[in-house]
């Protein structure tokens, strides 16, 4: 489930991207979290616009071929803070520094400032975004289309960046790594170090190459680590809920109570964690042992704290 910050600040990164207006439906194909095609999402991207423009965000209309005949962007004249005289670094870092929500204010008047824009007298934010330091390097890369190199779990990367989102409360760089020649997804924060920019137009993508898909993974195949396969075993209350989520394909056995046993690809533990703490005690790990005792540990551990 992708709530509502978490689509806002996707939004925002998506229409202040390169290329033309984009139009609802490209939209919706970029940005996780809009209804299925039809008016709820017309309406839900309405409010989304909405709460951008109360909080002095601009998103502009203009012609597009197509059916959709109307495209959307947000123009860096609109958006970025005029010239204060610094450096690339200085301004770039002063754009992303700090981001916050206030989603609970009906008047909406501090729904969202980021990315330079002047927070609004009163506002108590109610999420924030993590500030950190790779940020604004990997941002400016992904705006000169230049390679970036990094140290992540101990090994040396070279990536061409192709988008940054945040997801799940983190920040994820998405790019083709150039030695491995694949897609990958890493998380911002365990970068070790600074990333390091090379020249201009030296990370140019591959025609084709598709960022948004490494977005519509399951979080638990979010980043890298060796895939394990995991089976669960959800129980009559929410299987029907778990495959619609999964999807039949991961389907296993089913059993004559209603429980279906399913199996997972899964790189991030962590990830998978979280997601089996929102299903509570309706959905049990079977194996393998290492991943299932690292769930009831961390269970034990929560438990622990509350």
């Amino acid at each position: 489930m992708v709530d509502r910050l978490e689509r806002l600040t996707n939004l925002v990164l998506v229409l202040l991207g390169d290329g033309p207006p984009r139009s609802l439906r490209e939209i919706a194909d970029e940005v996780p979290g809009y209804p299925p095609e039809g008016e709820a999402r017309r309406q839900a991207f309405e409010r989304d616009k909405r709460t951008l423009r109360e909080g002095g965000i601009v998103v502009s209309t203009a012609p597009v071929s197509g059916p959709d005949q109307v495209g959307y962007s947000i123009r860096e004249e609109d958006f970025y803070l005029p010239d204060l005289d610094l450096d690339a670094d200085e301004q770039a870092a002063l754009n992303l520094a700090v981001a916050a929500v206030h989603l609970g204010d009906p008047s909406g008047r501090d729904a969202l400032w980021r990315l330079g824009l002047p927070a609004p007298t009163g506002a108590r934010p109610l999420a924030e975004l993590p500030h950190l330091p790779a940020l604004p390097v990997l941002w400016e890369a992904l705006r000169a289309r230049a390679e970036v190199r990094f140290s992540y779990r101990g090994q040396p990367r070279r990536v061409a960046p192709a988008s940054l989102r945040f997801h799940g409360g983190w920040w994820y760089l998405v790019g083709l790594d150039l030695d491995k020649d694949a897609a990958r997804t890493f998380r911002v924060d365990r970068m070790e170090g600074l990333p390091v920019p090379g020249a201009a137009e030296t990370g140019t993508l591959p025609e084709g190459f598709e960022p948004t898909t490494a977005l519509a993974e399951e979080p638990w195949r979010i980043g890298e680590g060796e895939t394990v396969h995991v089976e669960l075993l959800a129980l009559p209350e929410v299987a029907g809920l778990v495959e619609q989520q999964l999807g039949s394909a991961a389907v296993r056995e089913r059993r004559r109570d209603g429980a279906a046993v399913l199996g997972l690809e899964v790189t991030n533990v962590d990830a998978l964690r979280s997601w089996l703490f929102e299903l509570g005690d309706h959905v049990v790990v079977l194996g393998p042992e290492p991943v299932r005792r690292s769930v009831v540990e961390w269970l034990e551990s929560m438990a622990g704290t509350s």
